[in-house]
């Protein structure tokens, strides 16, 4: 690999080496978590950083987008990045601009401005757009390379172009029209039935408006529920004023003619006959790698683009991916001769933030260590399974892992030391559910709806890989009436992770209120923890009102 830089002699008074030139293209949450930590490095002049992002904003988190479109959280509060910092550090960010051809050759960058910008290396962060389902009505453009040839700049980072009344709900501007429908108390119908689908069907609906969740499955979340729990979750909805059409796969969409003249959503047909009629179309159909820029540059794509453990790309050692658009798969000779490669990205922004954070401090350290050949490795550690939830007022919904079994299956392994246990507890009528997995008595995957104390204590447990207790009824008491939680010491344990998405621990967030953090956004400014997902904010809340009670007792040192 070559080098924009080099180590010099101990003693030499020759001048110190340029300092190694990044360009990161994507300045959402993933990228500014990237620049914020190779800050240092650049204050130092090891590194040259330029920042490329498309918006003409600062980088925000986009997990709470659906809360801004509803007036809940408005945008001073979703940035995460701090523009005087980046740029007193020496960091380039170039925002409202975009990044329109890889030249590998040359390695530089071209702007949608004209200007070519010169890299050593090169980290794609753009992220993933919504997808545009098939429907009778709707254009959904190719993006292969001879599409993106013969189409030009347009295709490339840019969203699908949706008639007027069809909306995904992915950055700010698709958060205005939403609001706009919200406000004006309108029927919004949402396509898709996954956990950012119906958080904003939720927040709409609590918000006044009039909302529809049309889906093909047979329940709500069945990537990630089992039949029970998604038959709890949906009568749940039902509850907080949702209407849900299940089994019915959207088909086409059909239009009227506003007082303008304008053509707009009128509404939408299913295979199954119904015609479902609104004001808004919303689309949470998941996402799709935004990989122009890598298809173009004849970098290697599946899903998204395609990079080694170590997030570096297949085709080029000094193009890395990370966050969305990184499909991270092992290379071996039997996964370059195939042309489809198993796995995704992961679509969740706590693995995101940390391939961020790791990339970043592998530079760094290469970097102090005054050489670019780095230590022996197996790249990044690999990710456990992503802990899903649905954040919603009255509904909580959690699950993780594999819970398609019943505890009526027949176990292959039964008798072994590996054998699987299921247990299930049901209160369909006041919205409860519970099930459990286990493999040699380790929690290996839960559902948990309408029960948030027994998820938090069963997330506990599934981190730790610990032992359920022999009486699977024991943890039903978290949400009984009589449970105290500032009496549970394990949940407070300094080591238990409160914040997935940014790695926090208990004794992180006591170690910030004994500095006079005492309200969740100020811990989430010093140490990150809520800033994520936000599925922790009322475990961190716990935390603090323990901390206050206990007098800071119970606050551990970090080292």
């Amino acid at each position: 690999m070559t080098s924009h830089f080099s180590p010099e002699p101990a003693g030499s008074t020759s001048t110190p080496a340029a300092p190694l030139r990044v360009v990161l293209v994507g300045y959402g949450p993933v990228g500014s978590r990237f620049a914020e930590e190779l800050a240092p490095a650049v204050a130092s002049g090891r590194i040259s950083l330029t920042v490329v992002g498309a918006e003409p904003v600062d980088a925000y988190n986009r997990v709470l987008v659906a809360e801004h479109a509803v007036g809940r959280v408005e945008l001073d509060a979703m940035l995460l990045a701090d523009r005087a910092a980046a740029e007193a550090a020496g960091v380039r960010l170039l925002t409202g601009v975009a990044a329109r051809r890889i030249d590998r050759e040359r390695h530089v960058v071209e702007l949608d401005t004209g200007e070519p910008v010169p890299y050593d290396r090169l980290v794609l962060a753009t992220g993933a757009r919504a997808n545009t389902p098939t429907l009778d009505g709707i254009e959904r453009p190719r993006r292969d390379a001879a599409s993106l040839e013969r189409g030009g700049p347009e295709l490339i980072g840019s969203d699908d172009r949706l008639p007027r009344g069809v909306t995904a709900l992915r950055d700010l501007a698709d958060a205005a029209r939403v609001r706009e429908a919200v406000l004006g108390r309108r029927r919004v119908i949402v396509l898709g039935a996954g956990v950012l689908g119906l958080e904003i069907a939720l927040a709409a609906a609590h918000a006044g408006a009039e909302v529809c969740v049309v889906h093909h499955g047979p329940h709500p979340m069945p990537r990630n529920l089992d039949r029970g729990g998604g038959s709890v979750l949906a009568a749940a909805l039902r509850c907080a004023g949702v209407a849900v059409i299940a089994h019915s796969r959207a088909e086409a969409i059909a239009f009227r003619t506003d007082e303008d003249g304008e053509r707009a959503f009128d509404l939408l047909v299913t295979a199954d006959g119904k015609q479902v009629r609104g004001d808004l179309l919303l689309l949470s159909c998941g996402v799709t790698p935004r990989a122009e820029l890598a298809t173009l540059a004849g970098l290697r794509t599946s899903t998204g683009i395609v990079v080694d453990a170590s997030l570096r790309s297949w085709s080029d050692p000094q193009v890395y991916a990370i966050g969305d658009c990184a499909h991270v798969v092992d290379r071996s000779v039997e996964a370059d001769g195939r042309s489809e490669l198993p796995g995704a990205p992961s679509g969740l922004i706590g693995p995101g933030w940390r391939q961020a954070s790791w990339l970043a401090a592998q530079w760094t350290d290469e970097l102090a260590r005054g050489t670019e050949t780095p230590p022996p490795d197996d790249g990044m550690p690999a990710e456990p399974d992503p802990i899903v939830m649905l954040k919603a007022e009255h509904v909580d919904v959690v699950a993780v892992g594999d819970v398609t079994a019943e505890p009526w299956d027949v176990d292959p392994a039964a008798g072994t030391t590996d054998a699987r246990r299921v247990a299930l507890w049901a209160d369909p009528e006041h919205g409860r559910y519970v099930k459990m997995v286990t493999r040699g008595g380790a929690l290996s995957g839960f559902v948990s709806v309408g029960m948030p104390r027994t998820a938090a204590e069963l997330t506990l447990l599934f981190e730790r890989r610990a032992e359920l207790p022999a009486d699977r009824s024991m943890l039903l008491r978290f949400d009984g009436p009589d449970f105290d939680p500032a009496e549970d010491a394990d949940a407070f344990a300094p080591t238990s992770t409160v914040c997935w998405c940014n790695a926090v621990t208990v004794e992180r967030i006591e170690a910030s209120a004994a500095c006079g953090r005492a309200t969740v956004d100020e811990v989430g400014r010093d140490t990150r923890a809520g800033t994520g997902c936000g599925g922790c904010r009322g475990r961190i809340a716990e935390v603090l009102e323990r901390f206050a009670a206990t007098g800071g007792a119970a606050a551990s040192p970090v080292a």
